[in-house]
């Protein structure tokens, strides 16, 4: 696994433990984790984040999704790989990722 630049955890514990709390909840709402796992893939793409690559992408084959849906993530919009959930949750995803330039609009968070 690529090693991180920067140790994080230690730099800002509060904000990490913050960010620690929030994936456990995500870990026990009614999402399915492949769902919430693939939404951080995408992010990681967008974010460039080797460390974060390798980390979601390591989980999701563990979780069983095929190769193929995870080579077609980037271009989720025309594969067929992806159902109307995940399409939604990754529009949110990418929306509120480039909020700067999207705004996060309500039609992409109400479809």
């Amino acid at each position: 696994m690529t090693m991180l630049r920067q140790p994080y955890y230690e730099l800002s514990p509060e904000i990490y433990n913050a960010l620690v709390q929030a994936s456990k909840a995500l870990e026990n709402c009614a999402l399915e984790p492949t769902l919430t796992e693939l939404v951080y893939l995408r992010v990681s793409q967008i974010n460039g984040c080797a460390f974060c690559l390798e980390m979601h992408n390591k989980a999701l084959r563990k979780a069983g999704v095929a190769q193929a849906k995870l080579d077609a993530l980037a271009g989720w919009r025309v594969s067929h790989h992806f159902s109307e959930q995940e399409r939604a949750a990754l529009a949110w995803a990418e929306s509120v990722t480039h909020i700067a330039s999207t705004h996060a609009e309500d039609d992409v968070y109400l479809p």
